[in-house]
């Protein structure tokens, strides 16, 4: 499979415009590539934006990482798992090494392993909120999964 029969193309086009004596701009707009847009503006403005997904099984805490991958968790040394996933409030992926000895509410999921896996960084003003909830009953945990669905549906 030859990848440059593209160009070869416009270049061989470009080349018999010049012979042709054609003006050196059209023989210039034969030779160089022809920008494509993904969208246009009234495309881009029908997109809806994205929401972020409430995640489940999560567990409220506050992470300070130490030395990547290594992890204070409550307090408590822990560990991020290989291909960890951090995200911040605007749930964009952040490098643990960016964040070393931040303090940083959070909520996470841990994988097979139980190592750290998945990290959703909270302002303090959502850590308060959860924070206040009972998650040892039933109907404490639906108020904190309930609560979570207001904090990411509410970014954007």
């Amino acid at each position: 499979m030859n990848r440059c029969q593209g160009n070869r193309a416009r270049h061989a086009a470009a080349s018999f415009a010049a012979l042709a004596g054609l003006p050196i701009a059209i023989s210039l707009s034969l030779a160089l590539p022809v920008p494509s847009f993904a969208q246009t503006d009234a495309q881009s403005a029908a997109v809806p934006t994205m929401q972020r997904s409430v995640p489940r099984d999560v567990v409220l805490g506050r992470m300070v990482i130490t030395a990547p991958p290594e992890i204070l968790l409550n307090g408590k040394p822990d560990r991020l798992s290989p291909g960890s996933r951090i995200r911040n409030v605007q749930n964009m992926m952040v490098l643990s090494g960016g964040i070393v000895n931040q303090d940083l509410p959070i909520v996470y999921k841990r994988d097979a392993t139980g190592l750290v896996h998945e990290v959703w960084v909270l302002t303090p003003e959502e850590y308060k909120k959860l924070g206040g909830v009972n998650t040892n009953d039933p109907l404490g945990v639906q108020q904190f999964f309930e609560l979570l669905a207001l904090i990411f549906g509410a970014r954007r």
